[in-house]
């Protein structure tokens, strides 16, 4: 009979049975007891009340007894710690037992028995098992020290662990090798500090590779994993490794391969470009990855996710080998829309021919969604490949011809892409698309549609009658079509001014007095004003030229791509995302492609690279620089700058007048159309909106200043850097002549003028004053970087306090910094000198982010949205020359932000932090 039997018992008073049968003399009695609890703790029944009963079974030699017993106690010693202790004594006694498996079996449960007070008995067992003569017990025990480094890191490196495991790198058994990566992979993994825990030399990457062809499948992928962190010393030795990692191309198991390919393509960053070592090696990598997709479904997605990785980096590996991923009429729908991807980045003048036969032959499939993708996927392949765009066009117009729906829908989408990439050379179907107008219900196609009306409007006739059809039902439609509608009638009226002019005031009217929609509503004002006062100037905004839009658009950013290539073979490259975007207490430790050492890579002169960070000295003595210092300060001009703008005649005459009485400000009730002034006042010269202003905090309470008290906060406004005092006299007594002085600061910041107090402060009186600073001054490091000490003197004392001044005041507006210099200096920044903190709790998406932070001197370089996931890459400068480059991330209905620092000056890291969190919480 099976041991299901233990499963069935519903025996009341089953504990009690049990107790006694755990105490039995006889061995088999004992073991059958011990079977049926460990089935009633499977089931999910508590059976903790026999803790003792099955810890005195551990002192046998039965080793499926002991096993048993193990099992139990790893599954309850965390709620019953102090009963675990119970059982140290066993453990220490087994770990020197004469039978391998029992010394394994004990220094593995131990380490599994997560609880504090354990972990010190474990410490001498495991360094006795990690120099054990056999090597199961060995390895065991270097996974151990793997989980012992979970529990407790610090004991790890003060017992010496870290060196034990480093010599077990270079064991005579490569199982126990492979485990000692593994362990050290993982204990990366978690390690807070950003470094690597053992460097890697050459002598132990020797040893790796020759312990890679003895050990099992999943050693291997352990030891090919570490490899890929390891950089090479020179091209002679990382073209050694490649050679010797090159047979596990042909490995039949998956992981293997990928790692392989993980490895090759790290190495082949270091190798120049132009070797025929890199030429041999590219057409190597290529048979590997075809294998690959003859594998089940789940497998060939996980390998389409990372050759679509590889495509984007080198797409010479596979040029020769699209009719791969020509799809099967069986394919599931997820592997069906990963192969079209590939095909369009494989896509090019030589096979372009075959590729769009395949596409045709996709859009008549029944699965509405794949015959969407494959009728977009000829637009992609229309931009990319020049040549073949005619014959692209051809192919859509033929599907139009079908009549189908939503194939119709979708042509007309990607044809306004083709007319936007190529314009003035396809506008002769515009006729056949027009046909089709009846048919289009989809905003996205209504849209499409109404662009191209808009844009080539002067080449159709009843242009204005096609639009004013759009026009009768504009309160329903979706607002991506009621914007586009607006933009295209006044586009209209533009080119044909005469017999349009009745349309214009109707669409402008719907947007700005009918809509509820702020962004509609905005934009209906901007046009608004500018067709009433300047219709030249309307002509250069709404007719300008556009750029061209490129195929690279859906590539994914060059860094991103980078950290992923060192992903590949992991979750981070199905999902195309950085570990730390789904990886819960991720550290910061980011990976990166190494830096190229041939022409071939992207460098900048050193004349375009952002200024080296201003060297802050060491903090010494503080209070008694306050001390001796002068309060009298000299006076020193003060110019304040002029924030007058000139005056602009909103109210215009022409078709302004149709707004009436709504605009004026004065009189306008709450609620009403003039808060949708807000963007137009940008446009003409109406100030934009300050920056963040903390609230003001007590720096000297009235009990430490003898009766005054001052409260405070800083600012920047115009390029400089205000101190903003409120003085409360609280004394029985008036105050006079007051003046300030800070001490040296990280930042050099020194009074631009003297303080500017009206004298006397009566008793009950309070003041507000500004004070302007310089950042000229001497230059003294203090903790934390952003403190400053002021003293302020008065006719009754010199009073003396310390306050926090907020970063972002020091963010200077020539912050923004060229995209492709960004990129450069992205990646000249170490690894170790990127940080990465999580905003909590933050409501705003990723416009108003842009909003906020640029209002504070924080420059948005480039947007992506990376699958749903919005990604910001910001420059900022402070004062002294410092340079911080910022990435977010920010998911749609998630309010975490993810904000990843990189900077030459790592101490400003927190100051910046807590800047982005005061000012998107503003």
């Amino acid at each position: 009979m099976t041991d299901s039997k233990y499963f069935t018992t519903t025996k009341k008073g089953e504990i009690f049975e049990l107790k006694s049968e755990l105490n039995s003399e006889k061995k088999e009695k004992k073991r059958e007891a011990v079977k049926k609890v460990i089935a009633s703790m499977t089931v999910g029944k508590d059976v903790s009340a026999l803790f003792p009963d099955v810890v005195n079974c551990m002192q046998t030699d039965n080793l499926e007894l002991k096993k048993l017993v193990y099992l139990y106690l790893m599954n309850y010693a965390k709620s019953h710690p102090d009963m675990a202790i119970m059982a140290v004594n066993t453990f220490v006694k087994d770990c020197e037992d004469t039978n391998p498996l029992i010394r394994a079996l004990a220094v593995r449960t131990m380490g599994c028995i997560r609880v504090d007070k354990i972990t010190e008995y474990l410490c001498e067992p495991l360094r006795k098992c990690l120099k054990d003569e056999d090597p199961y017990v060995r390895k065991t025990a270097a996974v151990c020290v793997a989980k012992l480094y979970d529990i407790n890191a610090q004991l790890v490196e003060d017992q010496g662990f870290l060196d034990q495991l480093k010599d077990l790198l270079s064991d005579s058994n490569p199982m126990v090798v492979a485990n000692a990566v593994a362990a050290l992979s993982e204990m990366n993994e978690t390690n807070t500090s950003g470094s690597m825990l053992i460097e890697m030399n050459s002598q132990t990457i020797n040893k790796l590779l020759t312990a890679l062809n003895e050990c099992t499948e999943w050693g291997q992928v352990f030891i090919l994993d570490s490899l890929a962190n390891y950089s090479p010393k020179d091209d002679r030795e990382a073209q050694s490794i490649c050679e010797r990692i090159t047979p596990r191309l042909a490995h039949a198991n998956a992981a293997v391969v990928l790692s392989a390919v993980k490895v090759l393509m790290k190495f082949m960053e270091i190798l120049p470009s132009d070797s025929d070592f890199v030429a041999t090696l590219t057409k190597k990598l290529a048979p590997p990855l075809v294998t690959l997709l003859s594998s089940e479904a789940e497998v060939q997605y996980v390998a389409l996710r990372n050759i679509n990785l590889i495509v984007q980096k080198r797409p010479d590996i596979l040029k020769h080998e699209m009719k791969v991923f020509f799809v099967k009429y069986n394919d599931p729908i997820y592997v069906k829309l990963e192969k079209l991807d590939i095909m369009i980045r494989l896509a090019s003048q030589a096979n372009i021919a075959q590729v769009l036969s395949e596409l045709k032959e996709y859009a008549t499939e029944v699965d509405v969604d794949f015959v969407r993708k494959a009728v977009r996927a000829i637009g992609r392949c229309a931009i990319k490949v020049e040549q073949s765009a005619e014959r692209c066009v051809s192919t859509l117009l033929d599907l139009i011809q079908t009549k189908v729906n939503y194939v119709v829908q979708e042509a007309i989408v990607v044809i306004k892409d083709i007319f936007r990439k190529y314009p003035n050379k396809y506008e002769s179907i515009i006729s056949t698309l027009c046909e089709n107008l009846d048919t289009l219900d989809e905003p996205e196609a209504r849209a499409s549609m109404i662009w191209i009306i808009g844009e080539y409007a002067e080449r159709i006739d009843n242009a204005d009658e096609l639009l004013e059809s759009f026009l009768e039902g504009f309160q329903d439609e979706n607002t991506q079509v009621q914007l586009q509608l607006l933009t295209a009638i006044v586009k209209l009226f533009l080119k044909r001014p005469s017999d349009t002019q009745e349309l214009v005031q109707q669409v402008l009217s719907l947007a700005t007095q009918d809509s509820d929609n702020p962004d509609l509503r905005d934009r209906g004002f901007i046009y608004w004003r500018l067709l009433s006062t300047d219709p030249a100037a309307a002509k250069e905004v709404v007719l300008a030229e556009k750029p061209l839009i490129s195929e690279e658009t859906d590539l994914l950013e060059p860094t991103l791509l980078d950290e992923l290539i060192c992903h590949i073979s992991s979750l981070a490259s199905v999902y195309h995302k950085p570990p730390s975007a789904f990886v819960e207490g991720r550290s910061g430790f980011r990976k990166s492609l190494p830096a190229r050492n041939d022409l071939g890579g992207v460098s900048l002169a050193a004349s375009s690279a952002p200024s080296q960070p201003a060297v802050i000295p060491s903090q010494d003595t503080l209070i008694g620089d306050l001390l001796s210092m002068d309060l009298n300060v000299p006076p020193t001009t003060y110019n304040a700058g002029s924030t007058s703008s000139p005056s602009v005649d909103l109210l215009a005459s022409g078709i302004d007048s149709l707004l009436n009485a709504d605009i004026n400000t004065s009189t306008a009730p709450a609620g009403s159309t003039t808060s949708s002034l807000g963007l137009i006042g940008d446009i003409f010269g109406v100030p934009p909106p300050t920056s963040f202003v903390p609230a003001k905090q007590v720096w000297l309470t009235a009990e430490n200043g003898k009766g005054l008290e001052i409260w405070g906060t800083f600012s920047r406004k115009s390029a400089t850097i205000n101190m903003e005092f409120s003085f409360k006299n609280k004394a029985m007594q008036p105050m006079m002549g007051f003046a300030v002085q800070l001490n040296k600061n990280s930042f050099g910041l020194t009074p631009q003028r003297p303080l500017q107090v009206v004298s006397p402060l009566i008793p009950g009186g309070s003041q507000d004053s500004v004070l302007p600073l310089n950042t000229t001054g001497a230059v003294q490091r203090m903790e934390p970087l952003t403190s400053l000490q002021v003293a302020v003197k008065n006719n009754i004392d010199v009073f003396y306090f310390a306050c926090v001044v907020p970063m972002h005041v020091f963010f200077v507006e020539d912050g923004q910094m060229d995209k492709r210099l960004f990129l450069s200096t992205w990646k000249d920044i170490p690894a170790q000198n990127e940080v990465q903190y999580t905003i909590q709790n933050i409501l705003c998406n990723a416009d108003a982010v842009v909003q906020k932070m640029t209002q504070n001197n924080v420059f948005t370089i480039a947007k992506r949205n990376l699958e749903g996931q919005d990604m910001l890459y910001q420059s900022l400068k402070l004062t002294n020359g410092i340079w911080v480059l910022n990435e977010l991330k920010i998911q749609p209905g998630n309010p975490n932000i993810t904000l990843s620092l990189k900077s030459q000056a790592l101490d400003v890291a927190p100051g910046v932090y807590a800047a982005y969190e005061s000012i998107l919480r503003n």
